[in-house]
């Protein structure tokens, strides 16, 4: 894989240690700012809602320019946003610069897709994705937990000063090691906008991100409340939340690396069989949950699968929208962003349940199993 792919890793490291480290600094950050940590907690769903709207919207802006100038810029905004969260006393501007940081980052990743497949050889798509998303899961793994340390040492500005430090280098080397345009791209010939965009009339795009959103939204939404059950059912202290964490994460690294071999080559095989396992590993999770010993393997577990075939899902979304060059990242992004916006929400809604802590757990076995469904309609997946 060529090197500028892992330098746009290292920028979705930094962004993705950014969108899931607010779990660990909300009470500080609550009381420092005068809010209650419920209202605190609305910091992620502006970002989750600046994220899917902004993927479309910041590509379209993106189209026609230099991919690597689009890219820098992208990163040395969230930069500014996060410097900005850092100092500010007021609550509301922090929620804008959370809205400024989601719209960059939604702008980032859409642009970073669409380059990332472009700098390789087309049937090495899923692979490219794969070093790409790898930037997230090492952040669910090293960054956020570190992002937690950091806060409860320092305090939550200092996780945002980081944040904000871990962009430089990774604009340093997007601006000296990206190629200003992507070889592969060829902007003479690209389509018109109102072609691109007539892209998601193709029932199998839309079937496409329709799976991703339902497997991501099952991904997000257990992996949102999953402390809740390691320190409740599970019976576990609250050291034991970053290691299941880091378990979930080291899953998510593998699966998508594996995976990522198997997207352009073999996308049914893995979808044929990690659908299912999916489908029974999510309700298992929550069969298993006042077990530790099978809890935290099933966590690993759930990680790998979650991400493989997650992963795989977006990347069929880049082939589907092959007629669709720019905006392609942009339908991906929106698939993924979807599903981390949905799945929480419905996984929220579940603990009102009579399953409690562990509906969300139910809920992700109920979303693979539309996903499936879907699947099902159309079972050749490529």
């Amino acid at each position: 894989m060529p090197l500028p792919l892992y330098l746009l890793a290292l920028a979705v490291f930094a962004m993705g240690t950014s969108e899931f480290m607010l779990a660990g600094l909300l009470p500080g950050l609550a009381a420092d700012l005068g809010v209650t940590v419920g209202t605190a907690g609305g910091l992620t769903s502006a970002f989750a809602v600046g994220m899917a709207v902004g993927a479309p919207l910041m590509a379209g802006l993106a189209r026609g320019r230099s991919g690597r100038g689009s890219l820098l810029g992208f990163v040395l905004v969230f930069a500014a946003a996060h410097a900005v969260g850092a100092v500010t006393t007021s609550f509301p501007v922090l929620v804008a610069t959370r809205v400024v940081a989601a719209l960059a980052n939604a702008g980032f990743l859409a642009v970073a897709l669409t380059t990332a497949a472009a700098l390789v050889p087309a049937d090495r798509k899923g692979r490219a994705l794969a070093v790409l998303l790898s930037g997230t899961t090492v952040a669910t793994v090293a960054g956020v937990p570190g992002g937690a340390v950091l806060g409860a040492l320092f305090g939550w500005r200092a996780a945002f000063w980081a944040v904000a430090l871990l962009c430089l280098p990774a604009a340093v080397g997007i601006a000296k090691g990206l190629p200003p345009v992507a070889p592969s791209t060829d902007r003479a010939a690209a389509p018109a906008l109102r072609a691109e965009l007539g892209e998601l009339r193709r029932p199998p795009l839309l079937r496409a991100m329709l799976l991703a959103a339902l497997v991501n939204a099952a991904t997000f939404g257990g992996f949102t409340f999953l402390s809740p059950v390691v320190t409740g059912p599970a019976g576990l202290g609250d050291l034991w939340v970053p290691v299941a964490l880091v378990l979930f994460g080291a899953g998510s690294f593998a699966g998508v690396t594996v995976a990522g071999r198997l997207a352009d080559r073999r996308p049914g095989l893995v979808l044929a069989v990690g659908g299912p396992l999916l489908l029974a590993g999510w309700p298992a999770l929550a069969v298993l949950a006042d077990a530790p010993g099978a809890l935290l393997p099933l966590v690993f577990l759930l990680g790998g699968l979650s991400f493989a075939v997650g992963g795989t899902l977006i990347t069929r979304v880049l082939y589907e929208a092959a007629g669709a060059p720019a905006l392609a990242g942009a339908y991906a992004t929106a698939a993924l962003n979807l599903g981390a916006t949905a799945g929480p929400l419905l996984a929220a809604a579940s603990l009102g349940t009579a399953a409690g802590d562990l509906g969300p757990f139910y809920a992700g076995g109920l979303l693979v199993a539309a996903a499936l469904l879907v699947a099902a309609v159309r079972p050749r997946l490529g």
